[in-house]
């Protein structure tokens, strides 16, 4: 008779591994509350002086100059819904390492309020809705159920999309341009 052995952290001959968690930053825009993957986050910094670039669409707020590195800013708030998020006291730009057709791209996101790191399990998160939302659907990567609501994950890649990025480096170029 054969023995069977349980290594630590191992399951079960047979049995399935349970779906990892992921980590989630909570954050809010205009009383919402939203989340992203911490994975895609560099840091978080206080709200600072933004330098505009001329020519931009309105979500793409200018550049910051992070640690000697040109940063585009984007105010999410802005690309949402089409209106400039006012900054208040608690605002802060959430820096975030995107990739886009094999190109590492930084870029800052305006957010109103960080909240707070959550781990979420598959289980625990829906398809995004069909309809409803007060974004864009394919912006979603899903919906989380947090404290018997839902907190809305983004799927960053796709609200800053490989065309939004495009836009982001002629704005990188452009500020590195007047250096």
């Amino acid at each position: 008779m054969t023995a069977l052995v349980q290594v630590p952290g191992a399951p079960l001959a047979g049995t399935r591994e349970p779906a990892a968690a992921q980590q989630v930053l909570t954050f809010t825009l205009r009383g919402e509350t939203f989340a992203m993957p911490i994975a895609q986050i560099k840091e978080i910094i206080g709200y600072g002086q933004v330098t505009p670039v001329p020519m931009m669409p309105d979500f793409i707020c200018g550049v910051i100059n992070l640690r000697g590195a040109v940063v585009p800013v984007i105010d999410l708030g802005c690309r949402f819904r089409g209106t400039r998020s006012e900054i208040g006291r608690r605002s802060c730009i959430v820096i975030l390492e995107l990739h886009a057709g094999g190109d590492r791209q930084v870029v800052g996101a305006i957010v109103d309020a960080v909240s707070a790191v959550l781990e979420i399990t598959p289980a625990d998160i829906e398809p995004p809705p069909a309809f409803g939302a007060q974004i864009r659907a394919d912006f979603i990567h899903g919906m989380a159920k947090v404290a018997g609501r839902f907190v809305v994950i983004l799927d960053v890649e796709r609200a800053l999309s490989a065309a939004d990025l495009a836009l982001v480096a002629r704005a990188e170029a452009l500020a590195g341009a007047g250096d």
